[in-house]
């Protein structure tokens, strides 16, 4: 480990930011030297000049590639926007979708991809042919990590927990470094093979509770908001295995007597609607609000002014709702 020293902002190099933005977007020496047409060796070189600047080891060899210490973590957001707002200032750019050639990179459950990204396929198609998109799955409920970090551009999905630390900070006087925007509401329902036992009516708390389940848990973890929800009431369920896909939940639902939970809207998405049965959970939860969210840094920029609503008139049109914000 670098000692700390005392960093004097004025003599600087600023290229080396850049190099270090790119190092640590790509996670590899030899892709940033690629991306700013200058070889390797000039790279590992100002890294070396940023680490001795810094007293910081910044990024260390991992396998393959290379793994940012936790201070190149804190710092990298921080040199990522104040990047971005340069070039903003010095090179204004209106996004053009039909000429474009952008990688958008968004994140969200299955679930939420089945009603959004056919859409979002065909406005491609029609408005921007060169334009790629990349989903990556959400594997926890608080996405701010991975928006942080610049490893995605969007998240979409259920937030509760998130939107409410947000109003909080809001709300305190507290700066807040993310913005998000209302999708569509929705409901969950409890879901079997129609063969099943239980598929003739609306299932009580007690044929609930004491049903073998399945849970979808991004995390796999066994215990969701539906646990809490019961745990809030004196009641409890047997969770007996874990996915981490929508889609999955149901493919094993129609082939068991396990019980599952799924969004209402995404039911007739799954191809298999027709051996499923759903009805009313016998227990209140929070409605399923899903949510657009993403970081402040990316708020006025054209392209993602562009995509951001594109993915809410999708929403509108799949959900024939007024939009809400």
């Amino acid at each position: 480990m670098i000692e700390p020293v005392h960093t004097n902002f004025r003599t600087l190099d600023l290229n080396l930011l850049r190099v270090f933005d790119e190092v640590m977007a790509e996670r590899s020496l030899t892709k940033a030297a690629r991306n700013l047409s200058i070889t390797q060796p000039a790279v590992s070189n100002s890294l070396r000049r940023l680490r001795e600047t810094l007293g910081d080891d910044l990024v260390r060899r991992d396998g393959h590639g290379i793994a940012p210490t936790p201070f190149a973590l804190t710092l990298w957001p921080h040199v990522r926007q104040a990047l971005d707002q340069l070039q903003s200032a010095l090179v204004p750019q209106q996004f053009t979708p039909a000429e474009s050639r952008n990688a958008f990179v968004l994140a969200m459950a299955d679930a939420t991809a089945a009603e959004l990204m056919g859409g979002l396929g065909q406005a491609l198609e029609h408005h921007a042919p060169k334009v790629s998109i990349r989903v990556l799955p959400l594997t926890r409920r608080d996405p701010r990590s991975m928006l942080n970090e610049g490893v995605a551009d969007l998240a979409l999905g259920y937030f509760p927990a998130v939107l409410a630390d947000l109003t909080a900070k809001a709300q305190s006087g507290e700066a807040v470094a993310y913005e998000h925007h209302r999708l569509y509401d929705g409901e969950y329902v409890c879901v079997m093979r129609r063969g099943h036992p239980l598929a003739q009516k609306n299932i009580s708390l007690d044929e609930f509770c004491n049903a073998r389940h399945l849970l979808v848990s991004f995390s796999g973890r066994p215990y969701g908001f539906i646990d809490e929800a019961l745990t809030s009431i004196g009641r409890h369920r047997r969770v007996v295995m874990t996915v981490n896909q929508f889609f999955t939940a149901g493919r094993v639902v129609v082939n068991s007597d396990l019980l599952t939970v799924l969004p209402k809207h995404f039911v007739p998405t799954t191809g298999i609607s027709s051996e499923l049965f759903m009805c009313d959970l016998p227990f209140k939860v929070p409605t399923l609000h899903v949510d657009a969210l993403w970081h402040r840094r990316k708020h006025s920029q054209s392209d993602h002014v562009w995509l951001r609503e594109i993915l809410i008139g999708i929403a509108h049109d799949v959900f024939k709702g007024a939009r809400l914000s």
